[in-house]
């Protein structure tokens, strides 16, 4: 049963998580539920996913296609320095961040399937819905000889 969590988490991340697969992220880094802010929109043809990427530029994201599985990366690398009239170091700030999130879309979809967009720091994919189509049974004769 879907319980949301009482503590610093949100009910609609903990069921679609659960639905859609969770992302894998080592210890001691953001979440991607905490930066990937995701909502998921169901439509006659299949699924709207709208996903919050602040401060990431196009360049930034990159979607990948593997096994079923959809899974978005946001990587981000900033370097800032300011340097005084002598031109000596003052301050100088570094920060390296990647962020990753899957979803299971199944084994039917492809990549020319899914139609993806970034505009304003959300990254929209649409992802169709596809049925498992029956294997057809593909007779085998084996050769006679004689």
């Amino acid at each position: 049963m879907l319980m949301p969590s009482v503590f610093g988490s949100n009910f609609m991340d903990d069921v679609f998580d659960d639905f859609f697969g969770s992302s894998f992220v080592p210890s001691g880094h953001v979440t991607a539920t905490s930066s990937m802010k995701t909502d998921i929109t169901e439509t006659d043809k299949g699924y709207r996913i709208d996903m919050d990427l602040p401060g990431y530029a196009k360049e930034d994201v990159q979607a990948e296609l593997k096994d079923g599985y959809m899974t978005i990366t946001a990587e981000h690398n900033t370097k800032n320095e300011e340097k005084n009239t002598e031109g000596k170091v003052i301050r100088r700030e570094r920060f390296q961040g990647v962020c990753r999130r899957s979803f299971y879309v199944g084994d039917t979809v492809t990549e020319k399937d899914i139609n993806a967009k970034f505009k304003d720091g959300v990254l929209t994919l649409e992802v169709p819905k596809k049925e498992k189509q029956p294997e057809v049974e593909n007779k085998k004769y084996i050769a006679i000889q004689g």
